[in-house]
């Protein structure tokens, strides 16, 4: 009887957490920003899903009028576009170069010729992609060759030696790109001109700042990079020093936003008065990380995809976007390691 009974007693559990997992009513978030699950990974293309526990990127938004869509991208799938409504993806035809290999992150820059592109670190191919909404590659940019003024005497010295060029993201603000390189022991932002548009033709920059270290303006894996709406200014999140460090366009340091202790923030997204910040670790390691939804640079709501909401493969976040459709707000956010994607909608 005694082996009856745990055995029942563990079946129940089991059947508990079944539902849990699979629980479309569980809510996670604090006041007007609490979210539940929309879409799940079988919400992809049967290509994405496929590759999907590898992934290692990150999201955009078109916000330009009249669009919504979202991109990404999977190392042995592609480029991925999430319609502006979130009801249907769909593939995207991507150059072989990039459709096999990772790319780190996605951001969208909107050219003076009203032409939109999409621009992909690839970590693991030491370049930045630059490609059309269509897929179709515009331009590339490799790593400096040894000589190229970076206008900083470490990173100059750092590509003379032959030292990689790892890309975390890219950023575009008045005709220049800004790259993170955090995965290198280099650590600093490069900044490469964009001298041309119609074709593009880009080319390394005499402008670069930060380093790796825990001092002011340094960076302890500088990941993300953000150009906040309408602002001057660029937020880069220094995951291992848990912070967001913000910087005038000439690399200026400007100031910090401080993070939960040990969360490990991976990347920004602004909406409106709103940010989305995903982060790699919970401070509890026992537990899976948060998206922080913050305003005037305080944590409002804190999401807990894993803990609360029964996704178990959220142990880590790499990334989250925020929308709003009408009224609604919702969260598009990647797992990594393993990697995992998920939608969440609001509960009003």
């Amino acid at each position: 009887m005694k082996r009856i009974s745990i055995l029942s007693l563990f079946a129940t559990l089991l059947a508990i957490s079944y539902v849990r997992a699979n629980d479309n009513t569980a809510v996670s978030g604090q006041g007007k920003m609490k979210f539940k699950v929309l879409y799940k990974s079988d919400h992809l293309p049967p290509e994405a899903q496929k590759v999907l526990k590898g992934a290692h990127g990150g999201f955009t938004v078109d916000l330009s009028k009249g669009k919504g869509e979202t991109y990404f991208a999977l190392k042995g799938a592609g480029i991925i576009q999430i319609s502006a409504d979130l009801k249907t993806t769909r593939m995207l035809d991507t150059p072989e170069e990039m459709k096999n290999t990772n790319l780190h992150n996605t951001n969208i820059w909107h050219a003076p010729d009203n032409k939109s592109h999409l621009m992909f670190p690839g970590n693991e191919a030491n370049k930045v992609f630059m490609t059309g909404l269509d897929g179709k590659l515009d331009a590339v940019l490799s790593a400096p060759e040894p000589g190229v003024d970076l206008g900083n005497p470490v990173p100059n010295e750092y590509f003379k030696s032959k030292s990689p060029f790892i890309p975390t993201d890219v950023e575009q603000l008045d005709g220049k790109l800004y790259i993170t390189t955090g995965y290198s022991k280099l650590d600093y932002v490069l900044t490469a001109r964009i001298s041309k548009t119609s074709p593009v033709e880009l080319a390394w920059n005499n402008l670069s700042f930060g380093g790796k270290g825990k001092g002011v303006g340094q960076f302890d894996t500088g990941h993300g990079i953000t150009v906040p709406p309408k602002m001057k200014r660029l937020d880069i999140a220094d995951r291992a020093n848990g912070e967001i460090d913000r910087f005038s366009p000439d690399g200026k340091y400007l100031s910090t936003v401080t993070m939960p202790k040990d969360s490990f923030p991976c990347d920004t997204y602004f909406l409106g008065k709103y940010v989305a910040v995903a982060s790699l670790n919970n401070p509890d390691k026992t537990k899976g990380a948060a998206i922080y939804i913050m305003e005037n640079d305080k944590v409002i709501s804190t999401i807990l995809p894993k803990e609360e909401l029964g996704l178990t493969n959220f142990m880590h976040i790499h990334n989250a976007v925020l929308r709003q459709i009408g009224k609604k707000f919702y969260l598009i956010a990647q797992a990594w390691n393993p990697g995992d994607f998920t939608v969440l909608e609001q509960v009003q």
